[in-house]
């Protein structure tokens, strides 16, 4: 298996869907550091010798910020949201859609399993006979 960016990718797969187990790396900039390297695209990961591999490299940490540096980078931007109490960081800190999707119904996502809060089902209704 070739380890590139710290990432272990898949040896039996074309490079450039390999190129996408990388975090930050998607299907335009796996195009593009394969068309920087001058690699033709449909070879196996398995295929590349270690220059290419190499250059590959080279060319991701110059150029991208990929795996922990860009996890780092969105996780700084979501505190500095929280931390200037914007209307997106209060979001963000309630746990809730920060998009302006509807909570109402669905959110399950962002609000977690549902907690059920006890209604009227067991209260008789008077007046009725």
């Amino acid at each position: 298996m070739p380890r590139i960016a710290g990432v272990d990718i898949p040896a039996d797969k074309r490079i450039e869907y390999s190129l996408r187990y990388i975090h930050g790396l998607g299907p335009k900039l796996a195009m593009d550091v394969l068309r920087e390297a001058k690699i033709e695209i449909g070879r196996k990961a398995k295929d590349l010798t270690e220059e290419e591999v190499a250059q590959i490299v080279g060319i991701i940490d110059q150029n991208y910020q990929v795996e922990g540096q860009l996890r780092r980078a969105v996780q700084g931007n979501i505190q500095r949201l929280k931390d200037i109490r914007c209307y997106r960081g209060s979001r963000h800190r309630a746990h809730l859609p920060v998009r302006g999707q509807r909570t109402r119904t669905n959110a399950r996502t962002r609000k977690g399993p549902k907690k059920t809060v006890a209604g009227k089902k067991g209260v008789k209704e008077l007046g009725r006979g």
